[in-house]
């Protein structure tokens, strides 16, 4: 009897893990994590199976096609009516004149999501969380209709205390407040979570899609990184800032984190106000009617966002990225954290670099992430090589995400350059058209660019063998990273 039922355990685990590599087979976009997984699976068949069934990207994408189909049933007329809202368009140029290089690279973005850039924009830099949260907290208290806070982290401390008491006080003075906080990134970096508390105060609380053990749901790849707050529809707030005491770079401590966010005032807060109301709907399954708002033009940026997650069927961010880039007749300049771009993104920087772009690339010297680090280090001599210049910025670590191209457009946001972000995450991103603010921002590069130190041949060169054996070894498992 033992022996029979061995040999069904055994027939079962095997008729799974053909199963699941033929799953990857057929499902995986990169050939190079088919083969990965398929190797995993057939190597050490009962763990690689339950490893592709609990953070297999296929299958999350699935579950992301089901849950955000149901989201854009509950919220087509919501759309409908926030379309009849906002203003048309005005173009970028005036009619009748030649098209510039910046109406070229915004035919990217308006392939990709449908809409123009909406005009009448003023975005304005926030430097860390010292000058970043006294807006947002501001914000908050000020709003007298609604306030729509949607963070990946929210955690404990002075930062974290704060917001939570402003949220509960604008619920107590007859404010729609609601806070949308990753079911993961929420609980798994602090102990102290003020935003539980929030529920009992009348602040409508939202975790989004927790693992859980019953139900069973393991997508921990779900995950949603867009760091969105908006008032009233009339201000709103991103970039790529969570909420917490690291981000207040003044603070001593080894953890403190420099970082960047924006204030957003125009018709691009009713934008951000529909990018959350579409996340609420994603996460209750019910539709919300957006509060009745006519945007104030208040500046003249033009900005469009740019939605990136699962079940889309498509990568938007990544798309646009390698488009863009590819666009750029005079310079390139980036900054991210995390830096394992997929080989198309890679590919535009070094022909931007061979056409004569200047591509300059400014990454943390110090990462909170080191197998990312190492990874990443791997793969930079070949990029310098081709003409591409990496910089290293001094601690406290840089998580600042930053597109510029040529002077007159910026991508901003919450998306790294890392698999993670471009094809597993739910990031948002916001394209500005605008040579003004273009200009403050290429100051801030530049700034951040004098205390950087630049990465030579000689010092990849130097490095022992062991030390490029194991960056060489992160870096095979930079899709997973």
């Amino acid at each position: 009897m033992t022996a029979l039922l061995i040999a069904f355990l055994a027939l079962a685990g095997y008729t799974l893990a053909f199963g699941a590599a033929c799953h990857a087979l057929l499902h995986k976009r990169d050939s190079q994590a088919a083969l990965a997984w398929v190797a995993f699976i057939v190597l050490v068949p009962y763990v690689g199976t339950v490893a592709y069934l609990l953070v297999g990207v296929s299958r999350v994408d699935s579950h992301a096609a089901q849950l955000l189909s149901s989201a854009a049933e509950a919220q087509e007329q919501a759309d409908t009516l926030l379309d009849r809202r906002l203003p048309p368009p005005a173009p970028l140029i005036p009619p009748g004149e030649a098209a510039p290089p910046e109406q070229t690279v915004a035919r990217v973005g308006r392939a990709l999501t449908g809409r123009d850039p909406l005009g009448g924009n003023e975005l304005v830099l926030l430097r860390n969380g010292e000058e970043a949260y006294p807006a947002m907290l501001a914000a908050i208290n000020e709003a007298a209709s609604h306030v729509y806070l949607s963070t990946y982290m929210f955690k404990g401390g002075l930062t974290g205390k704060a917001f939570a008491d402003a949220l509960e006080r604008a619920a107590g003075r007859g404010v729609d407040v609601r806070l949308l906080v990753d079911g993961l990134g929420g609980s798994l970096y602090s102990w102290d979570k003020p935003w539980r508390r929030l529920g009992e105060a009348g602040v409508q609380v939202r975790r989004f899609l927790p693992p859980s053990l019953f139900p069973p749901d393991f997508s921990i790849n779900l995950r949603t990184h867009r760091k969105v707050l908006v008032c009233d529809g009339l201000v709103g707030f991103t970039g790529g800032m969570n909420i917490g005491d690291h981000h207040l770079a003044g603070l001593p401590g080894k953890h403190q984190v420099q970082d960047i966010h924006f204030r957003c005032a125009g018709p691009v807060a009713v934008l951000l106000q529909e990018a959350f109301l579409m996340d609420w709907a994603f996460v209750t399954r019910r539709q919300t009617v957006p509060p009745m708002v006519t945007p104030v033009p208040q500046g003249k940026s033009y900005c469009r966002l740019v939605f990136d997650g699962l079940g889309r069927g498509r990568d938007d961010i990544h798309e646009l990225l390698c488009g863009v880039i590819g666009g750029a007749r005079e310079r390139v300049a980036v900054m991210t954290p995390y830096f394992l771009p997929p080989r198309e993104l890679s590919s535009a920087l070094v022909s931007a670099a061979l056409r004569g772009v200047d591509v300059r690339l400014i990454l943390p010297a110090v990462n909170n992430l080191p197998y990312v680090h190492r990874a990443s280090r791997h793969m930079q001599p070949g990029l310098i090589r081709k003409g591409v210049r990496i910089f290293f910025q001094p601690s406290p670590f840089a998580h600042t995400k930053l597109l510029l191209v040529d002077d007159y457009y910026a991508l901003i946001g919450s998306a790294n350059l890392d698999p993670r972000s471009l094809f597993l995450n739910f990031e948002l991103n916001m394209e500005v058209f605008d040579p003004a603010f273009c200009s403050a921002m290429y100051d801030y590069f530049s700034e951040v660019l004098s205390r950087s130190a630049e990465a030579t041949p000689d010092y990849y060169a130097r490095r022992h063998l062991p030390r490029r054996l194991l960056d060489a070894a992160f870096w095979l498992f930079s899709p997973y990273l």
